[in-house]
C-alpha cells in the first residue's frame, strides 16, 4: 500500500470546502495539505457556498421576519510548492481566511422593520510563503511568513439598533490594510502506510485601519459619531482590528488497499476577537448604556470556535476516486452577533476526483449544512442574555472545484 498508489485518494481528501460557513468570520479554513504533497505540485481551487438564513425578531419589536439576510458568496484559493532538494521545500499559498456577506432586505425606511437595510460585507486575503526542512523522509518542520489585507462595509438600520434616535443610522467604510503574521508547524509521514499528520499554528495579524464613518440618524448621538470632539475626544483615531490566531491539527492513515480515512480539527481564537471602530466606540461610552460604562463593540464572540471534519476518501481505480465526509462546528457563542446569526453546523459531504494523466487531476464536491439555532443581540447587548431575534432550522448548499498538477 504504497503512497504513489493512494495519491489520488489522499489529494481528493482536501477538496476546497472545509470552512465554507464556519464560526464567526472563518471561511477557508487555512489548510496546509498543499505544502505536504510530495515532490512539486500546484493546485487552484474555488468554493461557492449558498446559504439559507433567517429567522423572526422578538415580539417587543414586532415579530417580524427577517427574511434570508444571507448573501452567496465564493472564495479562491491557489498554492505552489518546490522541492528544489530532498531536504528543503519551498511553499506559497493564497486563499481569503475570513469574511462576512450578510443583507437584511427592506422596502421601508430605516426605522422599520427592525434590522431592514442592515448590511455587513467583509473580505481579507492571505499570502503565506512557507520554508521546510525534511532531515528525513518522515519529518517535515516548516514555517514562514503571512501578508494579509482586510477591509470592509458596515450599515446598521433598524429599531434593533435604537432606531433613528441611536445606531440605527450608523455607517462605517473599512479602507483595505495590509499587515504581517506567520505560521509554523511540524509533520510526520510514514509513506509506506499512507500515514501523515501535521499540526501547523497561525499567528494573529494586527491590523490598524483609519475607518470612514457616519450616522443617517437623526438623535443626539449622530453628532458623536460625525465629531468625536463632542464628547471629549479627538475627532480621528486609528481602529485596531487583530485576525485570530488558529491550530489546525491534520491526519490521515491508509486503512486498506486503496483506501484512507482523514481527519481535520481547528481551533480559532474568536473569544479575543471585537471590532469597535473609533467613533462608534465614542459614541457607545457616550451612550450610557446600563452596565457598559466603557461602552461596546460593534462586533465581539464570547466562545473560540471548535471544528472537525473526518472521513474516508477511496481510489476506485486510475482514474477515478471519491470520498464521504461529516463535519461539525462548535460555533463562536450564543447569543450571537446579528451580522452573522448562526451558531457552528453539522455536514455532510460528497467527493469525486478524476485523473486524466497520473500528474493532473479534476476534483469536486458538494456539502449540505444544517446550521446550529442562534439567537442574534445587538452590540449594546453583547455579553448578556439579551437578544433581538431568533434564527431557527436553517441549512446551507457548499460547492467545491479544485485542478492539480504534479511536474
Amino acid at each position: 500500500m504504497k503512497l504513489k498508489a493512494l495519491s489520488t485518494a489522499m489529494i481528493l481528501a482536501t477538496v476546497p470546502m472545509t470552512g465554507a460557513f464556519a464560526a464567526a468570520l472563518d471561511r477557508s479554513g487555512q489548510s496546509i495539505s498543499s505544502f505536504l504533497q510530495p515532490g512539486n505540485y500546484f493546485e487552484a481551487g474555488i468554493s461557492v457556498l449558498d446559504p439559507d438564513v433567517s429567522g423572526k425578531t422578538i415580539a417587543a419589536l414586532g415579530s417580524q421576519k427577517t427574511g434570508d439576510m444571507a448573501g452567496d458568496y465564493y472564495f479562491p484559493h491557489a498554492a505552489l510548492k518546490l522541492q528544489p532538494t530532498k531536504n528543503f521545500s519551498f511553499g506559497l499559498i493564497y486563499d481569503q481566511p475570513f469574511g462576512a456577506d450578510a443583507e437584511y432586505e427592506s422596502t421601508v425606511g430605516f426605522t422599520s422593520p427592525t434590522l431592514g437595510n442592515t448590511e455587513v460585507e467583509v473580505d481579507t486575503q492571505n499570502l503565506a510563503v512557507i520554508l521546510g526542512y525534511q532531515p528525513t523522509e518522515n519529518f517535515n518542520i516548516y514555517g514562514g511568513g503571512v501578508y494579509q489585507t482586510v477591509k470592509g462595509n458596515v450599515k446598521l438600520r433598524g429599531a434593533a439598533y435604537g432606531g433613528a434616535t441611536g445606531f440605527g443610522g450608523y455607517n462605517a467604510s473599512i479602507k483595505e490594510d495590509s499587515a504581517a503574521g506567520w505560521l509554523a508547524g511540524f509533520a510526520y509521514q510514514i509513506p509506506e502506510i499512507a500515514l501523515k499528520a501535521s499540526i501547523t499554528y497561525r499567528s494573529e495579524v494586527e491590523h490598524s485601519v483609519a475607518v470612514d464613518e457616519s450616522s443617517v440618524g437623526t438623535g443626539p448621538l449622530t453628532a458623536v459619531i460625525n465629531n468625536p470632539a463632542l464628547a471629549g475626544a479627538s475627532a480621528t483615531g486609528e481602529t485596531d482590528i487583530t485576525t485570530p490566531q488558529s491550530v489546525n491539527l491534520d491526519f490521515q492513515t491508509g486503512i486498506m488497499a486503496n483506501t484512507v480515512a482523514f481527519a481535520n480539527v481547528r481551533w480559532v481564537n474568536w473569544k479575543d476577537f471585537a471590532i469597535r471602530p473609533y467613533a462608534f466606540g465614542v459614541a457607545a461610552k457616550a451612550a450610557g448604556v446600563p452596565g457598559k460604562p466603557n461602552g461596546f463593540d460593534l462586533v465581539a464572540y464570547t466562545d473560540d470556535q471548535w471544528s472537525a471534519n473526518v472521513g474516508v476518501g477511496r481510489k476506485l481505480n486510475d482514474q477515478w476516486a471519491g470520498n464521504v465526509s461529516v463535519g461539525w462546528d462548535s460555533g463562536a457563542g450564543n447569543p450571537v452577533t446579528t451580522l452573522g446569526p448562526t451558531e457552528g453546523y453539522w455536514n455532510v459531504g460528497l467527493g469525486v476526483q478524476y485523473s486524466p494523466t497520473p500528474a493532473t487531476f479534476i476534483a469536486g464536491g458538494v456539502k449540505y449544512f444544517w446550521l446550529g439555532d442562534a439567537k442574534a443581540q445587538s452590540g449594546a447587548q453583547f455579553d448578556t442574555a439579551n437578544y433581538v431575534a431568533d434564527f431557527e432550522s436553517n441549512d446551507a448548499l457548499a460547492y467545491g472545484l479544485k485542478i492539480g498538477y504534479r511536474f
